[in-house]
């Protein structure tokens, strides 16, 4: 399927890229969040193939008001603490503010038809707390990070505590090797979430990923297991 790709500034100067498909539309608007990286080149391969699948897909940067503002970081260690310092020096509530902007951005264009959201690793924490937006329909969490204790920003996010107002349908996915996420935290924020009432949520944990195993750059990249998620995913938004 051939893609229109564009950059945008969502109202409240958050820079974000758009990829949507050739043709009048709407289609079903997906909010993605990168992991701390931001918009590299490698995220935006994977919304080009979800919005090759038939969404308009929208990337913003997580990091859009500070020192960070434009920047896509590079897979080191450089990069790895300037990612880790842009979250460290964002609140829960300006993450939250950023994130009303996106959808009300998605919400009122002509394009869009529906509103679904993802997200990878820190961005799999935000899009947990874009599902407690009425308007999103389905969610999907690649291997969140912070969800079991909190850690999110420069404060203690109040995630799981507010997971009974997530009000869409709900899919979280884990590597069974992720040392961010091991078995002890994906046990903690299941049993929290099934405590919320969150029953009915999709679940996979795929044996051997590792952290990350998404991320078409370095070793951790698993091929296989990303075909799999990808089309879970897809699968997902589009109701089954």
């Amino acid at each position: 399927m051939k893609l229109i790709e564009e950059r945008i500034v969502v109202p409240g100067d958050i820079n974000a890229a758009v990829l949507r498909p050739a043709g009048e539309g709407p289609w079903p608007g997906v909010l993605l969040y990168t992991d701390i990286f931001q918009l590299t080149e490698s995220t935006l391969r994977t919304a080009r193939r979800l919005a090759a699948e038939g969404f308009l897909v929208c990337v913003p940067e997580i990091y859009p008001h500070g020192p960070l503002a434009g920047v896509a970081l590079e897979f080191d260690d450089a990069g790895k603490q300037a990612g880790l310092a842009g979250a460290a020096a964002m609140t829960t509530a300006q993450f939250d503010a950023d994130r009303a902007a996106v959808l009300d951005h998605l919400a009122a264009r002509p394009d869009v038809s529906t509103l679904a959201v993802t997200g990878f690793c820190l961005g799999g924490h935000l899009a947990f707390r874009a599902a407690f937006d009425d308007r999103v329909h389905a969610t999907v969490c690649f291997y969140p990070t912070g969800l079991h204790d909190g850690a999110l920003g420069s404060d203690t996010a109040d995630s799981l505590a507010r997971a009974a107002d997530v009000r869409g349908r709900l899919m979280v996915v884990f590597g069974s090797r992720d040392p961010h996420v091991p078995a002890d935290a994906r046990l903690t924020t299941i049993t929290q979430l099934y405590a919320a009432g969150l029953t009915d949520l999709e679940l996979h944990v795929y044996q051997g990923g590792e952290h990350a195993f998404m991320r078409d750059v370095g070793a951790r990249h698993d091929p296989v297991l990303t075909d799999l998620a990808l089309a879970e995913a897809v699968s997902f938004f589009r109701g089954r």
